[in-house]
């Protein structure tokens, strides 16, 4: 056990080490040095914590997507020719309308196109 522990310390070190010299990533560093983020606070930062603005943000649009998708898998939909794909032009397409926002929004409809699998709000 004190190997494995030992791993996940070397792993954590390796981990500050790449977050802080992360020229995507300079923020962080910038916080460190000034004092905004202390060395212990640091120590026990999650990857997520350390994650420049950027990767946030792609990560959160991520899981909007993975969260719409399931959604959608989720309530199936309605065969319809209404809508043409702009991928392959055809109109075999399936859809559903979620509320994705606050009550007073309409609803968004997500669009599946049953040939190639292109989806579309």
């Amino acid at each position: 056990e004190l190997k494995s522990t030992d791993m996940k310390y070397r792993n954590r070190v390796r981990s500050r080490i790449s977050n802080l010299k992360d020229p995507k990533n300079p923020n962080l560093r910038r916080n460190v040095l000034c004092g905004a983020i202390a060395p212990a606070l640091i120590a026990r930062m999650t990857a997520e914590e350390m994650a420049s603005d950027e990767l946030k943000e792609l990560r959160n649009a991520m899981t909007q997507e993975a969260i719409r998708e399931h959604q959608m898998a989720k309530t199936g939909g309605t065969v319809t020719d209404l809508f043409q794909c702009g991928k392959c032009k055809k109109k075999n397409c399936t859809y559903n309308q979620v509320q994705t926002r606050s009550a007073d929004e309409p609803m968004t409809t997500f669009v599946l196109c049953n040939e190639c699998g292109n989806r579309w709000k």
